[in-house]
């Protein structure tokens, strides 16, 4: 598989069945922050995110943000509200971030799925880490200059990519 290649292609996070990850072996869900849980023009996560990421736990599925946002509160302040392990300062696309949750949460890749909105760092740093990785649709077109040049290769990149949920 292309490092920069999701193995699913999802709308939004709230979309994947929680059942299915379970079924899947799945134990840990790391998550990236901006635009993937917290729209990036907004400072919480929308309700059925909130919602999801319950049934989640209710599930047993450890959940970690791993997020690369350098605003330590923000993103520390998000954990809390959503209640998962954190991560930050992650420098994806480089995997280490990643292999430190999965030894916070004590879990293999294998029992693993990262998700996030970006695959120059989200879908890169997972497939090094040998976790599943799953790309969703971020939920707001505010970027990070630099991301929006990156979103500009991403759209090329992704022609003919199907996401479920649309």
């Amino acid at each position: 598989m292309s490092l920069i290649r999701a193995q699913r292609y999802v709308r939004s996070v709230d979309l994947i069945d929680v059942d299915d990850l379970r079924n899947q072996g799945i134990r840990c869900v790391l998550l990236d922050r901006d635009n993937t849980l917290v729209p990036r023009d907004a400072t919480s996560a929308p309700p059925e995110v909130e919602a999801w990421l319950a049934r989640l736990r209710q599930a047993g599925i450890a959940v970690c943000m791993v997020s690369n946002n350098f605003h330590t509160k923000e993103v520390c302040a998000s954990a809390k509200e959503l209640n998962c392990e954190v991560v930050h300062h992650a420098m994806k696309p480089a995997p280490i971030a990643i292999w430190h949750a999965l030894l916070r949460c004590g879990v293999t890749p294998e029992q693993t799925v990262l998700i996030g909105d970006q695959l120059f760092t989200d879908m890169i740093a997972g497939n090094l880490a040998g976790v599943q990785t799953v790309l969703v649709r971020p939920q707001s077109v505010t970027d990070l200059w630099y991301t929006q040049l990156f979103r500009k290769v991403e759209h090329l990149l992704l022609r003919g990519a199907v996401y479920e949920g649309e």
